[in-house]
């Protein structure tokens, strides 16, 4: 830990178009203490997430003190509040973080051990850097939210991922045909994103810029029971409501921009729930302990083979050049797998 009680860091004070510059700046910060449930993580990788660019995209408003975005890490241990149970120095951890807090873009970072994970062993730094953020979204959308059991036969069940090149569609595509045995289905376009899709273990991938449920039905599925909507809940929801099966469940994970007509979902007692990762840290629900145990497990599943990173590429050093040049990549749309900003 430095001497001078001071880390290295990037941030903003000011919401600006990623054109700029000065959208991101280097910083130098005093170095937090950890209290209560916290550990205090030297921080080795961060993922570049959306989240990270709608975080930073033009406001108005102006910060008093450096803001830190980032919201996947992997990292050490450094110490640790006095109400910790599960972690101590020295062991490595990955997590997603809390949206409410300063990120992880700094060489050291403050975070609840209630919401991270120990760290692959197999992965590298990078690998699991680019893990948390996805594979709980993915997790509690399937297993959660649309209540997919894992205990039972789903073989005769369908899953819709509408956006499955994305990061978090695919890896609730290896989750949901590895783990859950679903019949998955994806949307995708470009040939690189079908051969993708295919790869993460879709059974199928329909084009989401033609008619999705004739395409479905084409390939003999009477509807899906349930749809993981990663891509604009807006343009898909009438083709969600389309497909979807009586008694069904859809899941979004994407904001609407426009107001939805629910009503159309009541004559087949439709579902529709919302995956919103920072829910239980936002809240200090009583359960959000639940995420240091999906963590556990996913790591554990990495580390076996049975799910995958989806690690895309690896920029170094973390600084402010690149991860703007990050986030420049994330609005771009076009990357299938993860960024990930490595080492100081």
């Amino acid at each position: 830990m430095s001497i001078n009680n001071k880390m290295k860091a990037v941030g903003l004070t000011k919401y600006l178009p990623v054109s700029d510059d000065n959208a991101l700046k280097d910083f130098e910060l005093a170095i937090p203490k950890p209290w209560a449930h916290d550990l205090l993580v030297q921080v080795d990788a961060v993922s570049v997430n959306p989240v990270d660019t709608k975080v930073r995209s033009p406001k108005d408003t102006v910060e008093k003190e450096p803001k830190v975005l980032g919201y996947d890490a992997v990292g050490i241990v450094k110490a640790v509040g006095d109400a910790t149970r599960f972690y101590k120095p020295g062991d490595r951890v990955y997590y997603a973080g809390d949206i409410t807090r300063q990120g992880s873009n700094s060489e050291y970072q403050l975070v609840d051990e209630r919401i991270v994970g120990p760290a692959p062993s197999k992965l590298s730094n990078s690998e699991a850097a680019a893990m948390p953020l996805i594979s709980l979204t993915a997790w509690e959308a399937l297993f959660e939210r649309l209540g997919i059991s894992l205990a039972k036969d789903n073989s005769e069940k369908t899953l819709l991922i509408i956006g499955g090149s994305g990061s978090v569609g695919a890896i609730a595509t290896q989750m949901a045909a590895r783990l859950a045995g679903l019949k998955v289905v994806v949307t995708a376009s470009k040939r690189g994103a079908i051969e993708w899709c295919v790869s993460q273990g879709a059974a199928h991938v329909v084009n989401h810029h033609d008619d999705i449920q004739q395409q479905i039905s084409t390939l003999g599925y009477k509807g899906a029971d349930y749809i993981l909507c990663c891509s604009h809940t807006d343009q898909h929801f009438d083709a969600m409501c389309d497909i979807i099966k009586p008694q069904g469940k859809i899941c979004c994970i994407v904001d609407n921009v426009k107001p939805l007509p629910l009503n159309k979902l009541k004559p087949k007692s439709a579902s529709l729930v919302w995956e919103f990762m920072f829910t239980r840290a936002m809240f200090k629900t009583p359960d959000m302990i639940e995420q240091r145990h999906i963590l556990s497990e996913v790591s554990r599943l990495l580390d076996e083979g049975i799910l995958k990173s989806v690690l895309a590429d690896t920029y170094r050093p973390i600084n402010a050049k690149n991860l703007l040049a990050a986030h420049q990549v994330i609005e771009n749309g076009e990357l299938m797998g993860k960024l990930v900003v490595e080492g100081w």
